[in-house]
C-alpha cells in the first residue's frame, strides 16, 4: 500500500497474519492476495483506492466486482483481499488501510447494534446507515441478499422431523453446531439462538466454511452456520431450516466504503454494480468460483460485461 503504516496498523497485521483462510503473509502489506493484482492503471488526480474483502470466496468475488468497476472508470486499484472476519477487516477500514468493502446489511446492523430488531429490507438499511461510526459510509444497496442460515443434512431432517429451527430444541441435548468462530459471540449467531430460540446447542465447533460443510457432511456435526447462496447446500441437498422470528433477518449485498474517499466518480461506478447485482446472479457467480473453481477475475469481468458495465 501507498500510505504509511502506524503502530495501529502493525497490530493489526499480527491479528490477520495466522489466519489460515487468508492465502497470504500479509493481507495488509504492499502485496496482494493469490490470484488478486495491484492495477497501476492511473486514477485521475487521486491516489490508489484499495478494495478489501472478508476470508471467504463470495466476499472476494464481489470484492473482485468493485474493483473492477473502478478500474473501469478510469481509478487506480489496489487489491487487499481475505483480510479475515468482520473484527478484523472494520478495523482495516476505520484504520483508513482499506478504502472500500462489500458488506451485508444485516450482519453490519447487528454487528453495530446487538439490539436491533429491524427485519425488513429497508428498515435494516436505514438503521445502518445512522449508526455507522464517522467516517464510514454505505452506498446503494443491491438486491442481491446472502444471509446467514442454519442447514442440516436430508438424513437428520428427516430423522428429527426438521422444518424450522425452533424443531432443533427437542435435540439440543445432542445437538453440535459448526460455523466460523465469531458465530459463537455474534446476535446472529449462538446469542441470538438462546434470545429467539432458547436454543443451546450440547456443543459449538469453530470451523472455517469449507471444513463446517465437510464436518455437516461426514455427521461430525447435526447442524452447521453456512451462507444462502453457498453452492454446498444444492450440491449436498442440505435443508435450510425456516427462521420463523427472522433471526438472520435481511443481508442485501452494500458497499461500505470511507467517507472521504466516497466522491461521485466512486459512488456512481459501485451503485451501477448494486442496481444491476441480484441473488441469482451472485448465486450463480459463486457456484462458477466455488464448484467450477473458474478465477474470480474471469467470473466477474463476464458479469460486468453481460450487465453492461464493462
Amino acid at each position: 500500500m501507498t500510505r504509511p503504516r502506524t503502530l495501529a496498523v502493525g497490530m493489526l497485521l499480527a491479528a490477520v497474519v495466522p489466519l489460515a483462510a487468508c492465502g497470504s503473509s500479509d493481507p495488509l502489506g504492499t502485496g496482494t492476495a493469490p490470484g488478486a493484482t495491484a492495477s497501476s492503471s492511473g486514477g485521475a488526480g487521486r491516489s490508489s483506492l484499495t478494495v478489501g474483502s472478508a476470508d471467504f470466496p463470495e466476499s472476494a468475488l464481489l470484492g473482485e466486482l468493485y474493483a473492477q468497476a473502478l478500474e473501469g472508470d478510469g481509478l487506480t486499484v489496489q487489491r487487499t483481499f481475505n483480510i479475515g472476519s468482520r473484527e478484523t477487516y472494520l478495523k482495516a477500514i476505520t484504520g483508513g488501510e482499506v478504502d472500500v468493502l462489500p458488506e451485508y446489511t444485516g450482519s453490519l446492523t447487528t454487528y453495530y447494534d446487538k439490539a436491533s430488531t429491524a427485519k425488513d429490507a429497508e428498515a435494516v438499511y436505514a438503521e445502518l446507515k445512522k449508526i455507522l461510526p464517522t467516517g464510514l459510509t454505505v452506498l446503494a444497496k443491491s438486491a442481491a441478499e446472502d444471509k446467514n442460515s442454519l442447514v442440516v443434512t436430508k438424513e437428520t431432517a428427516d430423522a428429527w422431523s426438521l422444518k424450522a429451527i425452533p424443531d432443533l430444541v427437542a435435540h439440543q441435548a445432542e445437538l453440535t453446531i459448526a460455523a466460523p468462530p465469531e458465530f459463537k459471540t455474534r446476535q446472529q449467531g449462538l446469542v441470538g439462538l438462546k434470545s429467539e430460540y432458547n436454543l443451546v446447542p450440547k456443543e459449538f465447533r469453530p470451523l472455517k466454511s469449507q471444513a463446517t460443510v465437510d464436518a455437516l457432511k461426514n455427521g461430525q456435526v447435526k447442524a452447521a452456520n453456512i451462507f444462502s447462496t453457498d453452492p454446498s447446500i444444492a450440491a449436498n441437498s442440505f435443508v435450510v431450516l425456516e427462521d420463523p422470528k427472522r433471526l438472520f433477518g435481511s443481508d442485501n449485498v452494500v458497499p461500505l466504503v470511507r467517507q472521504e474517499v466516497a466522491d461521485a466518480k466512486l459512488t456512481a461506478a459501485l451503485d451501477a454494480v448494486s442496481a444491476k447485482l441480484d441473488t441469482p446472479a451472485l448465486a450463480q457467480m459463486v457456484k462458477e468460483v466455488v464448484v467450477d473453481h473458474k478465477d474470480a477475475k474471469d467470473v466477474a469481468s463476464a458479469w460486468l460485461k453481460s450487465a453492461g458495465l464493462d
